[in-house]
């Protein structure tokens, strides 16, 4: 199995929360399919992408939502551009999308109460219907539709799945043994995600948006990088996180398909290294775990439902990244899972906005809590919870968690979310 193959198709950049993304670029797409001007978008989508989009924020906008980012993706989106469709915009188009909006122009639905991931957005012109569909993943267009004329139909599930490739047959041993072993030279390409994320966590430090963030880095002595590695560690993962959902014109090195799952499977890490004098190379070889252990649940969860993903299956990841960067063995890393199947999984998600921030610095610690024991020989035994009798079961069951076990919970959170009806000058200007 070329589990370097698989990280490197898995990270992609985004620029804000994937999902405000995901449906700009179904949007564009769809436009693009007329050479006419778009003069009303209709976007029906799952609950997942409802929920993450509902009040994150879009970059260089000020704005928040579904609506918005349908409009914005839709009259001047940048198709080509995947998940940075949205990097050009500017003032006077937001201007022209509020307007639109305001208009009955731009409308989105709730579809099916689900993880699998669904958008399917329609584009009327003067003479033309438009549709795009993306299924499965962040970026799989996979239906085109202009007029009566289908110009392209691939919606069998699970097709350009952004970790492709059949990982669950992998082992944790495997992924270890790849970690451990893998040519520097193969792995190299993880360095790209510390530049990103590194920028986006700077961008996050300096804003005074980043509220959380400059709490953060008092208690770390005013610096960056201090000789505390959690501190360090929790500091730059939420900076960037907070960035990112407050919508900072800064992208993020997502993996599955998340911007959040991207910054908490590496910069704590670098955190460390940083704080505690690791080399690169370990750096590259602990996340290159943190990225396999995440794709692997993330699998099992689905990419979008009632679990946090980024604090349960990224935080896993990071847990297990840390141990084997403070010099674990393979056992080592089994104790880790093990205390982090045992303690973080039953966080919801809420949805992409500004409270991801807490459950990133929850992830974080927690990573760090179950690391210390493991690495000290210390292990919620099997028996006890959703461990499993093999690790690859244990992380499978944490998949199961979400997916089935909280689908009812994801409809009760996208209930509440709908009854407490945010009024538009809350929609208008996030904090």
């Amino acid at each position: 199995m070329d589990f370097a193959d698989l990280i490197r198709r898995d990270m992609k950049p985004a620029l804000g929360v994937t999902e405000p993304a995901a449906i700009a670029l179904a949007c564009a797409m769809a436009r693009s399919l007329s050479g006419e001007p778009p003069k009303k978008v209709s976007v029906r989508v799952n609950s997942g992408i409802f929920k993450n989009a509902f009040t994150c924020g879009i970059p260089n906008t000020g704005k928040v939502g579904n609506e918005y980012a349908a409009a914005l993706g839709c009259f001047f989106g940048r198709p080509d551009k995947g998940l940075l469709v949205l990097d050009a915009i500017t003032e006077e188009d937001v201007l022209f999308c509020e307007k639109q909006i305001a208009g009955g122009n731009v409308g989105v639905t709730l579809g099916e109460v689900s993880p699998d991931l669904s958008i399917e957005a329609t584009v009327v012109t003067e003479h033309d219907v438009c549709e795009a569909h993306i299924l499965d993943t962040h970026t799989n267009v996979c239906f085109l539709r202009k007029n009566q004329e289908i110009l392209l139909d691939e919606r069998r599930r699970g097709k350009d799945s952004e970790s492709e490739g059949d990982l669950r047959a992998a082992s944790l041993a495997g992924m270890v043994s790849f970690a451990v072993e893998a040519p520097e030279e193969e792995i190299g390409f993880i360095r790209e995600a510390y530049r990103v994320n590194g920028e986006l966590a700077k961008a996050g430090l300096s804003s005074e948006r980043c509220v959380i963030a400059g709490e953060l880095i008092k208690k770390n002595g005013g610096r960056r990088i201090s000789e505390d590695a959690e501190k360090t560690a929790v500091l730059l993962a939420a900076a960037a996180a907070e960035a990112r959902v407050l919508g900072l014109d800064y992208p993020a090195m997502s993996i599955t398909g998340s911007g959040n799952h991207g910054i908490i499977s590496t910069l704590p890490l670098y955190g460390v290294k940083e704080a505690e004098g690791h080399s690169e190379p370990a750096l590259l070889r602990a996340t290159a775990l943190s990225y396999l252990v995440t794709m692997y649940i993330k699998q099992y969860s689905g990419l979008l439902s009632a679990l946090c993903g980024c604090g349960v299956a990224a935080g896993t990841g990071m847990a297990c990244g840390l141990t084997l960067l403070r010099g674990g063995t393979y056992e080592a890393v089994v104790h880790t899972l093990y205390n982090m199947a045992n303690s973080i999984v039953g966080m919801i998600c809420q949805g992409g906005n500004h409270g991801c921030v807490m459950k990133v610095i929850s992830a974080v610690k927690t990573g760090f809590s179950a690391a210390e024991l493991g690495l000290s020989g210390v292990q919620i035994e099997a028996c006890h919870g959703i461990g499993g009798t093999t690790p690859e079961e244990t992380m499978r069951n944490i998949g199961r968690i979400a997916n089935p076990g909280m689908v009812g919970t994801e409809r009760t959170i996208v209930e509440i979310m709908r009854e407490k009806g945010l009024r538009n000058s809350l929609i208008d200007n996030p904090p």
